[in-house]
Order: structure tokens, then sequence, then C-alpha cells
């Protein structure tokens, strides 16, 4: 493996250009996934690819993220509002965008099959409210306890429609909360879109591959290799 990233690392093309140092990142951490899945399913000792080191720089490593005992300890500072502890359970364990989550109704959700479809985004445009379709339009598996948890919210809902939004609030207000939160719990304070990032750093570290992350997340699993590589 050794030899194989020094030939990586001197590669030149016919214009005497070399990898990046982030593409030399990816490559390393692509090699290491096929290792590990060796190791797992192969009876391969080790992943030699992590013995030799990595190689490249870390792209990403200024990425902001929370660690799942930081983020119990600010959800704990939070549950005095109902819209803001249920909103920030699904953008951490669901890795939802907050315009997905803020175009969120109560027909998403299949509490049969315990899954969200994402088809939908909500913004602000010129001071206009839209829904838009989503890019990434999917279906997520929730965990049981989440599931749970908003089949509880609707039902207290009494009033509301299928179709009616199930968080009729803003970006700025999450923004409020999360500082709120931040400052009442000690946790370092990131952005609402790093709740992806969070979300994304629990799957790597509970043993998800780049292409299971994706197809949940919404992206190509190339992109995830590459944005991701340092997590890997």
């Amino acid at each position: 493996v050794r030899h194989w990233q020094k030939k990586m690392i001197e590669y030149t093309d016919e214009d005497g250009k070399s990898y990046s140092q982030a593409y030399l990142a990816t490559l390393h951490v692509q090699l290491s996934a096929i290792f590990n899945h060796a190791v797992k399913f192969y009876d391969l000792k080790n992943n030699p690819a992590k013995v030799a080191g990595g190689m490249g720089s870390k792209k990403g490593g200024n990425m902001m993220f929370w660690t799942q005992d930081e983020y119990k300890k600010f959800i704990n500072c939070v549950m005095d509002k109902p819209l803001s502890f249920y909103g920030f359970e699904i953008l951490y364990w669901c890795g939802l965008r907050i315009g997905e989550l803020l175009a969120l109704t109560p027909k998403d959700f299949n509490f049969e099959k315990k899954t969200l479809s994402i088809t939908k985004n909500y913004q602000v445009v010129k001071g206009e409210k839209m829904i838009l379709t989503s890019k990434s339009v999917r279906t997520i598996y929730m965990p049981d306890f989440l599931s749970e948890e908003i089949e509880e919210m609707i039902e207290s809902m009494y009033e509301i429609d299928r179709d009616d939004r199930l968080f009729p609030l803003s970006k700025r207000y999450f923004q409020h909360e999360m500082d709120r939160g931040c400052e009442l719990s000690g946790v370092k304070r990131i952005r609402i879109h790093d709740l992806r990032h969070s979300h994304v750093s629990l799957l790597i570290n509970t043993g998800f591959s780049a292409l299971e992350i994706a197809e949940r997340m919404g992206h190509e699993s190339e992109r995830i290799t590459y944005h991701y590589a340092h997590l890997f």
C-alpha cells in the first residue's frame, strides 16, 4: 500500500500536473473502504491502508459537527419548547436540510413502516413563502424512538390537516433556538446545516457505507466520500 501511495503522490499527467491533496485523500479513503470490506467479509487480518496511514490533506477538517454526547446535552436544554425539540430531533437523527424540515406535513410520515418521505422544500424568495419540489426526493427510515415521538406529536395536534406544515416556523426561529440551547448546555456553537454533518458523522461512526449514507442524504456517493474523507 505504501508503494501504491508513493506512485499516486508522484503521479503527473502529460502537462506535469499532479493529483490534488483532496483527491489523494479521497483515493485513500476509497481504498481503505475496500480493505474494510475484505476484513469484514473475507477474513483479511487487518486493513493495510490504515496501517500505511493516510495521504493528501484532510479536506473538510474545518467542518463543524456535534458528537452524539454533545447533541444530547443540547437537546435536553430545548425540551421546554415542543416544536424546537421535535424539529431538532428530526434534523439530527434524519439529516434533513432546514428547508426540508419546514416543509414537512403529516402525510409525509408512515408510522407503520417508520419512514419519512422527503419531497419538498420550504423557502422564502424575495419575501414570498414558497413550497418547492425537493431536488433530493427520497424516503428514509426513522429510528424507532423518533417515529414514536413524531407520531405522538402529530396526535397531540388535534386540528392539524394532513397537508398542513408541522413546523409553521422559520429558519431564524431555529437559529435562535440553537443559540439558546448552546448557551444553556455549554456545547460549541454550530450552524443548523452542521446538524447534517453531525448526522453523517453519526452514520460513519455506526459503520454505514458511503453509498448508504448518500442515499439517505440525497447525494451521490462520490460526493459523500469526497467531502467526508477525513471522517471516514
